[in-house]
């Protein structure tokens, strides 16, 4: 009967392995994304990678919002 008795504990290493490195991963891509002296919302190079798959895929853009510092016609 010996033979056949498993540690389980065992069995659950690479799992708690595998979810450590899924938390620590998402946490720092979220930080990264949306931290500290991040500066997405004023656009850069994420407006013109959108434009370009827009205008790929055929599409036509309409902002939901006017952009800041132009008056609205």
């Amino acid at each position: 009967m010996d033979t056949q008795r498993r540690d389980w504990r065992g069995d659950f290493i690479p799992v708690i392995v595998a979810t450590f490195v899924a938390v620590v991963s998402q946490t720092v891509i979220l930080f990264n994304d949306f931290g500290p002296g991040n500066h997405s919302q004023d656009g850069g190079s994420a407006k013109m990678i959108t434009a370009a798959a827009v205008s790929k895929a055929g599409a036509i853009e309409i902002p939901s919002e006017p952009a800041a510092g132009r008056p609205v016609s």
